[in-house]
């Protein structure tokens, strides 16, 4: 009972240090990765709710990139938002500017390096230039920034809409793989809070959202493409028009019961972008994927 309640005043001391910054601003610039996942966009649609509840709030939503798999632009029309191109945004011209599920200099956002974000909240290792923020709370233990912030809304009093309560249980349960890698019992615990908010049939149509033609042809080019070595299936999907498909493949290729490791990669834009998945528990694959760039 005593480490309960030292939880949530924890919680309640982020929530007021984070509404003293959100009080200082009347608009506000919430930046995704450039090619957003279900659990940048339930995150980003919690912190517009908190935002709201701090008074005349503006928020605007942006990433540089687009929403490429079917199921999550399913999700962005589901919750109404309007994401505009980070490139075509006027920066300077709002208060505040919030990172979530990334932060300034992971390479996977388009934030310029002289805008340094107020805030930023997030579950992937602490970066050297997110110190700078006035406010961050990034927590890598975490399997889902969804989780973060909905712990956010609790101490808040906010219950989140249907639509926002399946978009943060879906960024959990993507994030996760169903709660089945780096989940921690903070994120089973919003897991389950948010079940019985959601509208479960509703994430079965999203989650099952109709594919165009592409879509199968890429996969089959990367199937075609596949090759094994060792414990590891490695694919060339060439040049493709949506870059999430290289993360989906690589998904994919690692259900090949022969492999523990499955690596894609793609051009995009001119831009050779990589998809890296692992089985092995006790392995990182963050780590992995930057001793493979690092030297490039």
């Amino acid at each position: 009972m005593a480490r309960a309640s030292k939880d949530m005043t924890e919680k309640r001391e982020r929530l007021r240090d984070l509404r003293k910054v959100l009080k200082g601003a009347r608009t506000l610039l919430i930046v995704l990765q450039d090619f957003p996942d279900p659990d940048a966009i339930g995150a980003a649609g919690a912190l517009r709710l908190l935002a709201r509840d701090c008074g005349e709030l503006t928020t605007s939503i942006a990433c540089a990139g687009i929403v490429g798999r079917a199921e999550n632009r399913a999700l962005v029309r589901y919750l109404g938002m309007n994401l505009l191109t980070l490139t075509t945004v006027d920066i300077s011209s709002f208060d505040c500017v919030a990172m979530v599920d990334t932060q300034p200099g992971t390479g996977n956002n388009s934030l310029p390096e002289s805008e340094a974000p107020c805030i930023v909240i997030d579950h992937h290792p602490l970066r050297s230039a997110t110190r700078r923020s006035t406010f961050y709370d990034v927590r890598r233990r975490y399997g889902a920034t969804s989780s973060i912030l909905w712990e956010y809304l609790q101490a808040a009093g906010l219950e989140p809409g249907t639509p926002l309560a399946t978009a943060l249980l879906y960024g959990i349960r993507s994030d996760t793989n169903d709660l089945g890698r780096e989940a921690i019992q903070a994120d089973i615990d919003a897991f389950l809070a948010l079940y019985p908010l959601a509208n479960k049939r509703k994430l079965g149509r999203i989650v099952m959202e109709r594919l165009p033609r592409d879509y199968f042809c890429i996969m089959s080019r990367a199937l075609v493409n596949a090759k094994t070595f060792g414990r590891c299936v490695i694919s060339d999907l060439r040049d493709i028009g949506n870059p999430d498909m290289i993360g989906e493949v690589a998904d994919l290729l690692l259900r090949n019961e022969e492999s523990d490791w499955a690596l894609c990669y793609g051009c995009y834009d001119e831009t050779m972008m990589l998809s890296l998945r692992t089985v092995d528990l006790n392995a990182n694959a963050g780590e992995v994927m930057h001793c493979l760039v690092s030297r490039l």
